[in-house]
This record gives C-alpha cells, sequence and structure tokens, in this order.
C-alpha cells in the first residue's frame, strides 16, 4: 500500500516509536488535505512526546481500537506550532467527526488534563 492510497478514513492507527525503537499504536481521528495527513491531540500526549524524538511514523486503516484495516505504510510526522493550522484542523475535525469531536472535547474540559492541543502533520516518507 502507499501512503496516497490511505485517503481520508474515519480512523487510522498511528505508530510512533520510543527512544528504544518500540511501536506505540494509537487509533486517531484524522483529516486529509493537500496529499497530507492531520491529527489533533494534547500537546502533552505520548505521540506527540514520540514524534518530537522521532519523526518516523508508520500508519495504517483501523477501526476504532486501532486495529488495521490495511498495510502499514512508513510514514513522517512533525509537530505543528502555528495556532492558526491548529484552529483550521479543529475545524475540519469537527466537521468530519460532528457531535463525537463535541463530545470529546467538552469531556477534555472537564478533565484534569487541560494540556493545550497540537497538530501532527503526516507526510509520505
Amino acid at each position: 500500500m502507499k501512503f496516497q492510497e490511505i485517503g481520508n478514513p474515519t480512523y487510522i492507527a498511528l505508530e510512533t516509536f520510543r527512544k528504544s525503537g518500540e511501536g506505540v499504536v494509537t487509533p486517531v481521528w484524522v483529516t486529509a488535505e493537500n496529499g497530507k495527513l492531520y491529527v489533533w491531540t494534547l500537546a502533552n500526549s505520548g505521540k506527540a512526546k514520540r514524534i518530537r524524538n522521532n519523526g518516523r511514523v508508520r500508519i495504517a486503516i483501523s477501526d476504532a481500537r486501532g486495529n488495521p484495516k490495511s498495510e502499514w505504510v512508513e510514514a513522517r510526522a512533525r509537530v505543528l506550532s502555528d495556532p492558526a493550522e491548529d484552529q483550521k484542523q479543529r475545524e475540519r475535525l469537527a466537521k468530519k467527526y460532528g457531535w463525537q469531536f463535541h463530545l470529546f472535547n467538552l469531556m477534555g474540559r472537564f478533565s484534569r488534563n487541560q494540556a493545550d492541543h497540537v497538530v501532527l502533520e503526516i507526510t509520505e516518507a
């Protein structure tokens, strides 16, 4: 499978890598634009920390639990720090996922974890 074939699925399994090289798979919501994929996540999340350390990732179309439904694809990821891009991707996720996105966002406001969010940009390796 090639990166372009991932398309704009409901979920992808995002595998990031610890300093030890061990992979960690996380199911995430995703939006696609101009041949790139975008994920919105907490700034202090494990996946954001691992990507800051090592931009190598693998992705696959998945179900909500992160079980792959396609072949894995090597990719590169980086954490964007542009507030305008953060807002744009937040709006795109809200449009794509509707009430589910708003519910998770609302639950996050009442949790103990009040961290900021960041956008992860995923591109072809």
